[in-house]
């Protein structure tokens, strides 16, 4: 019998089978199987060689090179800079400004140290007359356009580089990987390819990958693994705002959030991210608060629009943007049953200004607030803060860093906050009144019983729309 020349393997598992199949034998992965050199290693890559024996007691953080990226926001959202030896993964929408603002870091790196900025979606002249329109200079940036992966390690190890740039994962590929730029098999060998270099020279890797419709990186979950910090770019559609998540972060806090706007001249740092979410009308607007939300390591201001609206036909609609529309129902439940508001005829609204998405549960109290003004079509103070997280029995339960969040909301010059019991501070905030409740209904009459020259306050200057 004439031994098979090829084998088709897993990328999910690395199982073997002699002929191709819809589904993994093994692992029962769909459309997994791709065709190898018989022999070939199937098993992932292996792990970056490993440093001598050291006593835990020998290691010291302390030193850990971090390199500054010239963008504050960035700085903070990767934990105080690059660190030397870490592998970095950013992915975000087609022209959301990934490439813009990596040219942006590798330009800031350039002017101390060298780098080497690898594209295979671009050639050298077109990188160059992005950095010519940004207004970019920098000696110690080298640009190359190759998509072999080792032609780019070596020229790296050549110049000494200290931060290396690969624009997109999706474009590079080992010769001894039998499998296609972009496939999984490929993406899988060369990140790890990169992980082995980056901990072996002490080199920063940043590598650019693209995502798939529902926003997630594409290829295999393994890449978000292998690499020490995950970060993705979002965009409301239409806005010049952008904001970079860090899904992942080995050397920092998790889910930090930074704030940047696109320019003539690249991305720009927002320092007051409440001007993307307080630019509120100047007219008192019945359906409209403002909130406290903590993501990350700051607390942060936005607003939050209800609307509601008698249903014209058919069943009533819930519709939520930026927020979880499941936990929306269930907060008219309550407002139903503990308050006596019912929105059951109606058609219900929920939205977050400025296209950001929160997670936490703080927004319970003033979303029910938001609904209960455009209801009763009664517009709210405007120097009102709010936030709290609402129990299926109606109680008002606290959240976590009450205290800086309100603190937050002294500082942006609001007067009035109306918080849980338990979030209560344990010193006054000079101007700032601070309202207690315990249950939902208490919290409604708190709001609607402000003093009417609250209403009329104009939100602090330094909160209008600049950045």
């Amino acid at each position: 019998m004439v031994r098979p020349t090829s084998v088709f393997a897993c990328s999910a598992c690395g199982a073997q089978t002699p002929k191709w199949q819809g589904q993994c034998p093994q692992c029962a992965a769909w459309n997994s199987l791709e065709k190898r050199a018989a022999g070939a290693a199937s098993a992932p890559a292996g792990r970056a060689p490993a440093a001598g024996p050291r006593s835990l007691t020998g290691t010291s953080g302390a030193d850990a090179e971090r390199l500054m990226t010239g963008q504050d926001e960035l700085d903070r959202v990767l934990g105080g800079g690059l660190l030397a030896g870490s592998v970095a993964l950013l992915g975000g929408d087609p022209g959301i400004g990934k490439s813009t603002l990596l040219l942006q870091v590798a330009a800031h790196v350039a002017q101390s140290r060298p780098v080497l900025y690898a594209s295979g979606e671009e050639s050298v002249a077109q990188v160059g007359l992005r950095a010519h329109r940004l207004g970019l200079i920098a000696e110690n940036l080298t640009l190359v356009n190759e998509s072999d992966l080792e032609q780019v390690l070596a020229l790296a190890v050549e110049r000494k580089v200290a931060l290396l740039v690969v624009d997109s994962i999706q474009t590079v590929q080992l010769g001894e990987t039998a499998a296609l730029a972009g496939a999984v098999t490929q993406l899988r060998e060369c990140t790890a390819r990169l992980v082995r270099f980056a901990k072996s020279s002490g080199t920063a890797v940043v590598i650019i990958g693209h995502v798939t419709k529902e926003g997630a990186i594409a290829g295999p979950r393994l890449l978000e693994h292998l690499v020490d910090t995950v970060l993705y770019f979002e965009s409301e559609a239409g806005s010049r705002y952008r904001l970079v998540r860090a899904t992942k972060n080995r050397f920092g806090a998790a889910h930090e959030l930074g704030f940047f706007a696109m320019s003539d001249t690249g991305l720009k740092e927002v320092r007051n991210p409440a001007a993307i979410f307080l630019a509120r009308s100047p007219e008192p607007s019945a359906g409209s608060i403002v909130t406290v939300m903590r993501d990350g390591g700051r607390p942060l201001l936005i607003e939050l629009q209800g609307l509601v609206d008698r249903m014209r036909f058919g069943a009533p609609r819930c519709v939520a943007q930026g927020l979880d529309a499941n936990r929306v129902a269930m907060l008219l439940a309550v407002l139903s049953r503990h308050a006596g508001v019912s929105l059951q005829e109606h058609d219900v609204f929920a939205n977050v200004v400025g296209g950001i998405r929160i997670e936490e549960t703080a927004w319970d109290l003033p979303l029910v607030l938001a609904l209960a003004s455009s209801l009763n079509d009664r517009p709210l103070p405007r120097s009102l803060i709010a936030f709290g997280e609402l129990g299926l029995t109606g109680e008002l339960r606290p959240v976590a860093y009450g205290e800086e969040r309100l603190r937050e909301a002294q500082k942006q010059g609001f007067k009035l906050a109306l918080v849980a019991r338990d979030n209560a501070p344990r010193k006054a905030l000079p101007g700032l009144e601070v309202r207690v409740a315990g249950r939902i209904g208490e919290a409604l009459a708190a709001a609607f019983s402000a003093p009417p020259d609250l209403a009329a306050v104009n939100p602090p200057e330094r909160t209008r729309g600049r950045s």
